[in-house]
């Protein structure tokens, strides 16, 4: 979800880097319609079936918040489009409110965060090339995120920002959403204008995560939409075709009043997999520790853009003395989600300052393994391409 870099430029391959605060790797007349129960899948473990609670679906737009900027608790329970309307007017300085886009081509990953959080703006751009290893980041802080307008709902309005180090340009088209940047650092410049594809029948996860009445999350997750269009940084140009089945783009839409401390893992990737009836276009979004207790997760998978949700929270197994060595990411009560990444490059985070504090791991690498759709079909893949992440805030 949200990450942070520091400004650098063309350097020697690194497993990670530090910075400051960026990559942030958050009325009451709509009521949604009686929602659908997802009905209770289960799993079995030595030879006995494990229930997994039913989560709503919503059918009908709906409203986050009431007018006093306390959950709305008809706004509970995912969706397979955005229907939730995510104006929240209060509490001042505890809302987090992000668009961030991770871009994934055969040559380079490029993170591009829009954020508020009331006191502070950012505008964080990043790149990975995947052959060298080397990154480049240009990382805009805004005070009281001043100039920085993100819409209520996803894809409701444009996004712009312009700054003496970065341009910005999000953009609704008819075939998708055009990603426009123009940024700065240390001497070198990174462009891109890549048209993230929203195919016919295509498919998002959007989940309100209920802390409380006072703290929830409105979390849109849109992964597995192919990418075309062009990343170039400095004489380097990165190609992206949406028929070559890896490139591809991953919207973070997120929209909420966060505790001062929180911490979750996220993991996302995409590409083709062989399913049951053949060859399949497969998107995964896997997240953990920040929704355990709430009765929601964001645990998704895409298969040729139809959302599989699965209510089991997952297990994640790593070793944060050593982030590059294999994780593993398992449904525990059911063989739904079975997977390995391995990790080639830790973007690495920290940031310690007097209101805000931030350890944040993003690992980038490949995902092999098998899940299983709603339809009961199983899926097998290796080396899908995305990434993997623990993050700690205090904020």
């Amino acid at each position: 979800m949200l990450g942070a870099s520091k400004s650098t430029a063309m350097g020697a391959p690194q497993r990670g880097h530090a910075g400051m605060l960026a990559s942030l790797a958050i009325s009451p007349h709509f009521s949604s319609a009686a929602p659908r129960v997802q009905g209770c899948r289960g799993g079995a473990v030595g030879g006995k079936m494990r229930p997994v609670p039913a989560e709503l679906e919503l059918l009908k737009p709906v409203d986050l918040c009431t007018r006093d900027g306390r959950l709305n608790r008809a706004a509970v329970g995912w969706s397979r489009e955005p229907v939730h309307r995510a104006d929240i007017p209060a509490p001042w300085g505890r809302r987090k409110r992000w668009d961030f886009w991770g871009v994934v081509a055969p040559g380079c990953v490029m993170n591009l965060t829009v954020a508020d959080l009331d006191y502070l703006g950012m505008v964080d751009v990043w790149l990975l090339d995947r052959s060298t290893l080397k990154t480049f980041t240009c990382s805009v802080p805004v005070p009281l995120a001043r100039g920085i307008e993100l819409p209520d709902k996803v894809a409701a309005q444009p996004i712009r920002f312009e700054g003496r180090a970065a341009w910005v340009s999000i953009d609704e088209e008819t075939k998708g959403t055009r990603l426009r940047v123009d940024a700065r650092a240390g001497g070198h410049r990174l462009e891109a204008d890549v048209l993230v594809t929203r195919p016919a029948a295509h498919e998002s996860l959007s989940v309100v995560i209920p802390w409380s009445d006072k703290h929830f999350q409105l979390t849109t997750k849109d992964v597995s939409r192919p990418a075309e269009g062009y990343v170039r940084w400095g004489n380097t140009r990165y190609g992206l075709a949406a028929d070559d089945g890896a490139s591809y783009g991953v919207l973070d839409y997120g929209r909420g009043v966060w505790p001062y401390r929180s911490n979750w893992n996220w993991g996302a990737a995409a590409g083709r997999a062989r399913g049951t009836n053949g060859a399949v276009r497969l998107g995964l979004q896997l997240g953990g520790k920040w929704t355990v207790g709430t009765g929601m997760t964001e645990n998704a998978l895409f298969v040729d853009g139809r959302l599989s949700k699965i209510s089991e929270e997952l297990t994640w197994n790593y070793d944060p003395r050593d982030w590059l060595r294999p994780w593993t990411i398992r449904t525990p009560a059911s063989d739904r989600v079975d997977v390995t990444f391995t990790p080639v490059y830790d973007k690495k985070t920290r940031v310690q300052a007097v209101a805000v504090e931030s350890r944040v791991d993003q690992c980038f690498g490949t995902y092999s393994g098998t899940v299983v759709d709603d339809a009961g079909s199983r899926i097998t893949f290796d080396a899908l391409f995305g990434w993997a992440e623990e993050a700690m805030w205090r904020w």
